[in-house]
């Protein structure tokens, strides 16, 4: 492929204390496209403390605005980049608020769709800015109808063509998983006790409540079951209060935010990782916890049914069913023969996945794009 010059489009670069899966999946693809020579720059948000630009994972990173600026910033700064450079292709992560570049950009787009809200949005941010985000997403199938999108799971997919897009123009492309940093190790030593994680951002969605009622029903029968909640983000307090109502308080650990090294290790100490959200554009934390020889507790909801397949890595759940949910962590628990055969189907499962093949994928799809703008 000939060299382009790339500008990518997202709210977060993965420095940001906002950002998330998202982001990393992000570096993963563009910091391979970059180290194949092709020129990647990223327009992002600021934070405070981050430079206005710097170079990460090989690509120049320019921030403007912030966390609630940045999309009505970013017209006007892309408009400036495309006029004081050349682009072959604009790509927009659509993650959060879309920021509609079809609309503006004088050069081809390509959309990412990582996952949108929906109705779901209400249930973690009040009015009216829960409102706002809804109300932008109707605009989706009107902005991007023309616009090649790269989705990270059919389920992804699915949600895109039900809001009107053509299913003609969406692509899945899977996330990878790098095997060298996420694997097990005899240094990271299953828990003696039972340990359950959950991990990723804090947010009144993911539903981390359920997990913790689970395991204030599980710890009459098992004293030294124990949840290890790591992740920062703004529903860490009211489940704080939460686990001390109800008397899960002494089973639970709030770790807070973790670096990367902390990370591996809390995947390959745990039993299990727990995963509840409603909704799950794929569920890279699921990934890189089977990676790491761990099985998955995970709600059978769009995205997470497909970063775990049921039986093999880990175990799929009603969504929102706090007896389900307590049953299959008791099974965890209890049958040390399906431990371990799940935790050997979970590192099969991991293996299927390459992020250089997914960089791959991705360059063949903003090539596609390229020749057709151009034709057009």
């Amino acid at each position: 492929m000939t060299p382009r010059r790339i500008l990518l489009v997202n709210w977060n670069d993965r420095t940001n204390p906002w950002g998330g899966g998202a982001e990393i999946h992000l570096h993963e693809l563009f910091g391979r496209l970059a180290a194949r020579g092709h020129r990647v720059t990223l327009l992002c948000s600021g934070y405070p403390g981050a430079d206005s630009r710097t170079e990460l994972d090989g690509m120049e990173v320019l921030r403007v605005g912030g966390r609630y600026t940045y999309n009505f910033v970013v017209p006007g700064a892309l408009r400036r980049l495309q006029r004081e450079r050349e682009f072959d292709v604009v790509v927009e992560a659509l993650n959060k608020i879309p920021l509609c570049t079809p609309v503006y950009s004088r050069t081809p787009v390509v959309g990412i769709g990582h996952h949108l809200f929906g109705t779901t949005i209400f249930r973690e941010v009040p009015p009216p800015m829960s409102l706002y985000v809804y109300l932008s997403e109707l605009a989706v199938p009107w902005v991007y109808r023309d616009t090649p999108m790269e989705v990270i799971s059919a389920s992804t997919a699915d949600d895109f063509a039900a809001r009107g897009l053509s299913p003609d123009r969406i692509r899945v492309v899977y996330v990878g998983i790098d095997r060298d940093q996420y694997r097990p190790s005899p240094e990271d030593p299953k828990e003696s006790a039972p340990t359950f994680l959950a991990l990723g951002r804090v947010r009144r969605y993911k539903r981390l409540d359920l997990v913790i009622d689970a395991v204030a029903r599980l710890a009459p029968e098992f004293p030294d079951v124990r949840l290890v909640v790591a992740g920062s983000g703004n529903w860490l307090d009211p489940l704080r209060k939460h686990a001390e109502r109800i008397g899960a308080g002494d089973h639970v650990v709030f770790e807070g935010r973790v670096d990367e090294s902390r990370k591996v290790s809390l995947y390959r100490r745990a039993w299990a990782l727990v995963m509840t959200s409603p909704k799950e554009g794929w569920g890279l934390t699921c990934l890189e916890a089977q990676a790491c020889g761990t099985p998955v507790i995970a709600s059978d909801s769009p995205g997470l049914r497909e970063a775990v397949r049921h039986g093999q890595g880990g175990l799929l759940v009603p969504h929102a069913d706090r007896e389900e949910l307590t049953t299959a962590m008791r099974r965890m628990i209890a049958d040390e023969g399906e431990r371990e055969r799940l935790r050997q189907g979970a590192l099969a499962f991991a293996d299927e996945f390459s992020w250089d093949r997914a960089a791959a994928e991705t360059a063949a799809i903003l090539e596609a794009a390229i020749a057709g703008g151009r034709r057009a």
